[in-house]
């Protein structure tokens, strides 16, 4: 099997050392670089397959960054600040990322989450592992959605996603007509506990419906239930 290369992208060298430490030791290959700059130079150069990202950083900071990488590349992306804000999270999840981490972080908490990102990017790239061939498509609404080859398609146009995006779609279109909290998704989709209110979930859907161009259509796929969550109607 191929080695798992990551990228790690912090000016604070003693915590990008540190970190290498914990993913060497996981089996992983780390790429380390202090500025952006040189964090995209690898990205071209090499076959990296997740991306931890500081924030702030000296020239073209992390958000630039993240934005910039989206541009081109769906690989996850988790960021890493001192700032904990709910303004701080969204602005990084609004950019593109997947995750957002606080510092001072626990090294295995952040483990945890790269190997929970690694699986979403491997099972939503069909060329990583051998799939079965079983009919997993939807189509409702205008929408397309194919679990298989992860392949999305908006009245015909296809449409790029990242793999927290696309769980979140296919989340509600294999369940049409329920109702999810917002809990309830971030529960089933990021496979964990909420323990207190965020953000994260409506940051994706927002950016997902962004995507979709729900703006330009009267009859949207996702609808919001006000106080309750979203669906996708039958």
């Amino acid at each position: 099997m191929a080695e798992t290369s990551i990228l790690v992208v912090d000016d604070e060298q003693e915590i990008a050392d540190l970190v290498e430490i914990y993913l060497v030791s996981d089996g992983y290959k780390v790429f380390k670089a202090n500025n952006a700059q040189e964090g995209l130079e690898i990205l071209e150069k090499e076959d990296i397959q997740l991306c931890l990202l500081d924030i702030m950083m000296p020239g073209m900071n992390g958000l630039e960054m993240c934005k910039k990488i989206r541009e081109t590349n769906n690989i996850p992306i988790i960021m890493l600040s001192a700032k904990s804000t709910d303004l701080d999270k969204i602005l990084g999840l609004g950019t593109g990322a997947d995750d957002y981490v606080v510092k001072p972080f626990n090294p295995l908490e952040l483990t945890a989450r790269v190997k929970s990102q690694l699986r979403r990017y491997t099972q939503f790239n069909p060329n990583s592992t051998v799939h079965e061939t079983v009919k997993n498509e939807i189509s409702i609404r205008g929408l397309t959605i194919n679990k298989d080859n992860h392949k999305v398609t908006v009245y015909g146009e296809e449409v790029k996603l990242t793999p927290i995006e696309f769980d979140i779609l296919y989340l509600l279109a294999s369940n049409p007509g329920k109702v999810f909290s917002t809990d309830e998704i971030f529960e089933k989709v990021w496979n964990e506990k909420v323990y207190e209110a965020n953000n994260t979930v409506m940051v994706h859907i927002r950016r997902l419906r962004g995507k979709m161009k729900e703006d330009e259509r009267q009859d949207k796929i996702i609808t919001t239930v006000w106080g309750v969550g979203y669906k996708i109607e039958k």
